[in-house]
């Protein structure tokens, strides 16, 4: 049997932000295989993110409530999703505007940019990241 000090500080780590405590296992897991399998665009960014390039720390792919964001600042709120093809299906638009409705009800700010955007205007999207710091 645990106690409550050993308890508290499971629950400490377990609530970690905001995660949805009853999906945060399944969510860990698929936060991990994210980052152990990002796509090239995400790779792009998080080179320059993780070098502190801008300034600031930045994790990646990170729970919050039940979402796995792509990054966040969160000292700062900012929230950064890469956005592939799928993204434009009119389906995924909705539950993307639902999402970042739900970050922005939290406070977060969100930044969202396409693969293209990354990969072929690098230096937009790090001046648009900049501004919103």
């Amino acid at each position: 049997m645990q106690n409550d000090k050993d308890s508290e500080t499971k629950n400490k780590f377990y609530w970690h932000d905001t995660a949805d405590p009853i999906l945060y296992p399944q969510l860990l897991e698929y936060a991990r295989y994210n980052r152990r399998h990002p796509t090239e665009s995400e790779s792009v960014l998080w080179n320059v993110l993780k070098s502190r390039g801008l300034g600031v720390p930045f994790l990646r792919q990170f729970i919050i409530d039940q979402y796995i964001v792509d990054f966040v600042y969160k000292k700062g709120k900012l929230v950064i999703e890469v956005d592939g093809g799928y993204h434009s299906e009119p389906r995924q638009a909705i539950e993307d505007e639902n999402r970042t409705r739900r970050l922005q009800y939290l406070g977060y700010r969100v930044l969202r940019f396409t693969n293209e955007d990354i990969v072929f205007n690098i230096d937009y999207v790090i001046k648009s990241i900049k501004y919103n710091l």
